[in-house]
């Protein structure tokens, strides 16, 4: 057992981690997220994580479907993991994304990266206690100080 346990109840959070460190470290930064996307689906393939690229995800409401969500990797269904290729450093844009996969699904935690930095960027992203009150903030409502 790990002396360290994430919130999917082993180390498989701190396993990507590691996997998306060595696809970044080898193909380094200004590919497109499909390529990352392709790449870090390999690698958790050889590592023996189901990668369950491109995961369909339905929102329900009252019966109906209202959502349709892919999410770019769901390894073994239990860590959302949302890939991003941007100059500028992730946003509570993303972040929100994020949150809202993971009331989607369930999942306890999330994993965004960016890939296109110098060093690769991430965040691990943990659902609220109360997730009714998930939104989606737009770069206009950031207030500037």
């Amino acid at each position: 057992m790990p002396l360290v346990v994430d919130a999917t109840e082993n180390n498989l959070t701190y396993k990507i981690i590691g996997l998306a460190m060595q696809v970044h470290n080898e193909l380094g930064y200004g590919f497109k997220e499909e390529v990352y996307e392709k790449a870090l689906e390999l690698k958790l393939i050889q590592a023996g994580i189901e990668p369950n690229r491109q995961y369909e995800v339905f929102v329900e409401y009252e019966g109906e479907r209202v959502a349709t969500f892919y999410l770019d990797l769901f390894p073994n269904q239990k860590v959302v993991v949302e890939i991003k290729a941007f100059s500028h450093q992730l946003t509570n844009d993303e972040l929100a994304q994020v949150i809202n996969y993971l009331k989607a699904t369930g999942a306890p935690v999330g994993l965004l990266f960016n890939f296109r930095r110098r060093k690769l960027e991430y965040r691990r992203v943990f659902p609220g206690k109360d997730m009714k009150t998930v939104q989606r903030l737009g770069r206009d409502n950031v207030i500037r100080k």
